[in-house]
């Protein structure tokens, strides 16, 4: 098969809480339309994280959990773009626009690498090229687990297993902790 382009990240924009509807209407579309080359179903996103029910009277979790959307009104799709993509994907119902788009016929803008990571590494996907942006030293941030909101710096990371050590300070003491390479960010 011939090389089609670069595949990019976009931000596609839908009404807020119709994110998943809209996903589900452009994987089926992905089917229909024979895009599959160009979009790979399994890389249109809605980026939730499950969160706590809290209790209104008490203020309390209730111990039941929900699915909370942290981008309201957008889903994050990875595709090649053509002229055909473009037009197949804004037309989806439920597809307000894609986000980058100026308008007059001019093809919205990638999600640019270094603001897409976050948000794949919240979904717990993790590319080979991220690790190219981590090195030994660097200040991260702890962004999904147990540690979330903890801050470090890099002791080592394992590129084969997904393992970092981040020395970070838990009681006034320099403490080094194991994490996920999908649980950290750059500070």
């Amino acid at each position: 098969m011939a090389d089609l382009g670069e595949r990019n990240w976009y931000i596609v924009t839908t009404y807020s809480q119709h994110e998943r509807k809209v996903a589900d209407n452009l994987k089926k579309r992905i089917e229909t339309l024979n895009l599959r080359d160009y979009i790979d179903p399994e890389k249109v996103l809605v980026v939730e994280q499950e969160v706590p029910i809290m209790d209104r009277s008490t203020g309390l979790p209730t111990g039941k959990t929900k699915m909370k959307n942290l981008f309201p009104g957008n889903i994050f799709v990875e595709m090649i773009m053509t002229d055909k993509v473009w037009y197949d994907v804004r037309n989806t119902p439920g597809v307000t626009g894609i986000a980058g788009s100026a308008g007059g016929g001019q093809k919205p803008t990638p999600v640019s690498k270094e603001e897409i990571e976050p948000v794949l590494k919240r979904m717990g996907i993790i590319d080979a090229s991220m690790y190219e942006h981590y090195n030994i030293g660097d200040p991260v941030r702890v962004i999904r687990g147990p540690l979330e909101g903890t801050e470090g710096k890099i002791l080592s990371i394992d590129k084969t297993t997904g393992a970092c050590r981040v020395e970070t300070i838990f009681f006034g003491r320099a403490t080094p902790v194991d994490v996920e390479f999908s649980e950290i960010e750059r500070l």
